[in-house]
């Protein structure tokens, strides 16, 4: 059967291959909002790109979720709620500015045991790896996951990443953990963020922007002399 893809179709398979599992009310807001029955137009779409092969889906949850064809989860996984966990983050930064070199599970250091950040992105010019805390976790461990972020700051490996900079000093990106729980989790070689929403953490940056208008110091909006550009 010969069949043609419009360049949204590729759009949205792309998309569901970076995120791993994206419900249909995303598919929605991202790529058919401004149609005039978006919810028909997704739907519509969805069923031709299922029954061409082209994505799986899952009806065990309400709206659909759909998967690349070649998910190694299982259609009942709780790996899909992570994922999705994943993407109501990116949707949130997208409402104030869409991220840059978007990485869903980052593994920057290529061995296993490093860091693996839920996503890394550029977003508002500033470089950030996310955590995403779905569970509480003891003090211990979340200063054990900060180390490993330490222990990478220290190997210089990071300055080599495919997303620094032309002609300008690497930056190391800032760790953004976004958790409903604060830890006693601290490091003197990199910032670390702590916020229950991405709108938590503009509104905290459109605080420090003010204060800084008003002639205050500038230290806060800075990480080892990087600036973190949020305004």
């Amino acid at each position: 059967m010969s069949f043609r893809l419009s360049q949204r179709d590729k759009d949205i398979i792309g998309f569901i291959t970076q995120f791993r599992a994206v419900d249909r009310d995303s598919l929605v807001e991202l790529f058919f909002k401004q149609l005039k029955s978006p919810v028909n137009a997704c739907n519509s779409v969805m069923v031709r790109l299922y029954r061409l092969g082209l994505i799986e889906r899952t009806q065990q949850y309400s709206p659909t979720v759909y998967l690349p064809v070649d998910a190694k989860i299982k259609k009942n996984s709780q790996k899909i709620l992570h994922f999705l966990s994943i993407l109501d983050v990116y949707k949130h930064m997208c409402s104030y500015s869409i991220p840059k070199n978007v990485i869903v599970e980052d593994k920057p250091t290529g061995r296993k045991g490093g860091i693996e950040p839920d996503l890394f992105c550029i977003f508002k010019g500033s470089p950030f790896w996310i955590e995403i805390q779905r569970n509480q976790y003891s003090e211990q461990k979340m200063q054990a996951k900060i180390n490993l972020y330490e222990e990478f700051f220290f190997s210089d490996e990071w300055k080599a990443l495919h997303w620094q900079p032309e002609n300008r000093a690497a930056i190391f990106p800032s760790v953004i953990l976004i958790t409903p729980v604060r830890y006693a989790v601290s490091s003197e070689h990199i910032r670390i963020i702590q916020v229950e929403s991405i709108h938590e953490l503009m509104e905290k940056y459109k605080s420090s922007a003010k204060q800084q208008r008003g002639g205050k110091p500038r230290t806060s909006a800075f990480s080892g002399g990087i600036k973190i550009n949020l305004t």
